[in-house]
């Protein structure tokens, strides 16, 4: 294992390599690009023996591409952003109910039109009813953790779901920081050559995708039932990911909650900004903890639950919008703490679309609105970044 500053978009690119995964269909976008560019170098250089780097016209064809190579037993990696995700769009129902465990990187950017490069989470969560499994890290050590743990989540028998690992555009993808990266030893000790099953070979007549009628629902249920399995799977394998590699993760992390009245919901990289402000806020007297939205899809309700039950208000920090309605996680969080015994306030605020800046004195300005909330006994819903909306 070796530590070495890299950015959020080559952390990716080394999970991928470390994997071994053997075709990458690819094309580039911003701010994704530098993830296949690190791919295409190694792969020029001969330092991914074996792996088939594949240049597409689209987004649309990489994704046809990927399921063409995951349904004849390849291990597939592939990256994109913003637009790109959208244009996939369609391919991502095939991947999912066909059952193919293909990992790819998201880096999120806002959504045209107006055109920005920078980050909100609208591309990500857009995907969230697709049947992929979806995962957001907050730093560049966990893109490459979750990359790895992507792979053996979605490829165990219990699952064999899509997986993509989120991280936020510019913030992570274009930062460096300093990560462990490990050997292809413990790699391989962790997650063992791609065997499946379940897919098309010349010696197993397999159909895949096949027409359906009164059917259909059964194969839903399966990709449901599926998802929900990968709740244990994550869990399980934590064990051997920490004697390996000496790190753990959760479904959730939680942070500073033992005796906290006041708790936000973040998710990506601003919860690093949000952990700082409380560790202030902390020593002003605030009992304010944090909880980040890691596992996205399957949704972690029992997680969120138990770590929520004990709060009096929470404020649902949400990096997107749905125009209309408010912030995406807003009413996830409402919906899973609704059959607790004692429900706490709950407020919304949507905050740092497009890249907009969230600062530690704005996770203040949103902790103090949250104690003015449980004292007038009200919850909110407020586009914390302007004034007089």
């Amino acid at each position: 294992m070796k530590q070495t500053l890299v950015t959020g978009n080559e952390a990716a690119a080394w999970g991928a390599r470390l994997a071994r995964a053997n075709y990458i269909p690819n094309f580039p976008i911003t701010p994704q690009t530098e993830c296949i560019e690190t791919l295409a170098r190694w792969s020029s250089d001969g330092e991914l023996p074996g792996t088939f780097f594949d240049r597409m016209e689209s987004e649309h064809s990489v994704m046809s591409a990927a399921v063409g190579a995951a349904a004849v037993g390849s291990r597939v990696f592939t990256a994109t952003s913003s637009q790109g995700l959208l244009l996939m769009h369609e391919v991502l129902y095939i991947a999912a109910g066909m059952r193919l465990p293909i990992v790819m990187a998201t880096i999120s950017r806002g959504l045209s039109a107006p055109v920005t490069l920078w980050s909100d989470h609208n591309d990500f969560l857009d995907q969230r009813d697709s049947g992929w499994l979806m995962f957001h890290a907050e730093n560049n050590q966990e893109v490459l953790d979750m990359v790895l743990q992507a792979y053996r989540i979605a490829e165990d028998p219990q699952v064999l779901l899509p997986a993509m690992v989120n991280m936020d555009g510019y913030v992570l993808s274009f930062t460096d920081e300093p990560i462990n990266i490990p050997s292809p030893e413990q790699v391989a000790e962790f997650l063992p050559g791609y065997d499946p099953a379940h897919t098309i070979a010349k010696n197993r007549p397999v159909t895949v995708g096949p027409p359906v009628l009164d059917e259909y629902s059964i194969f839903r249920a399966q990709n449901h039932v599926a998802s929900r399995n990968a709740l244990a799977v994550i869990e399980e394998l934590q064990d051997d990911f920490e004697k390996i590699f000496g790190r753990r993760y959760h479904l959730v992390d939680e942070f500073m909650l033992e005796d906290a009245e006041l708790v936000l919901v973040t998710q990506g990289s601003m919860s690093t900004t949000a952990k700082a402000a409380i560790l202030e806020m902390r020593d002003e007297g605030i009992k304010v903890g944090l909880l980040r939205l890691r596992v996205i899809r399957p949704w972690p309700n029992e997680a969120v639950a138990g770590a929520l039950k004990d709060a009096k208000a929470i404020a649902v920090i949400d990096r997107n919008v749905a125009p209309g309605k408010g912030g995406i996680m807003f009413p996830e969080i409402i919906e899973t703490l609704y059959n607790l015994d004692r429900r706490p306030l709950v407020s919304g605020f949507v905050v740092g679309l497009g890249g907009n800046p969230q600062t530690e004195n704005k996770i203040k300005e949103i902790t103090h609105k949250l104690e003015e909330d449980l004292a007038a006994g009200r919850p909110r819903m407020e586009w914390n970044d302007l004034e007089g909306i």
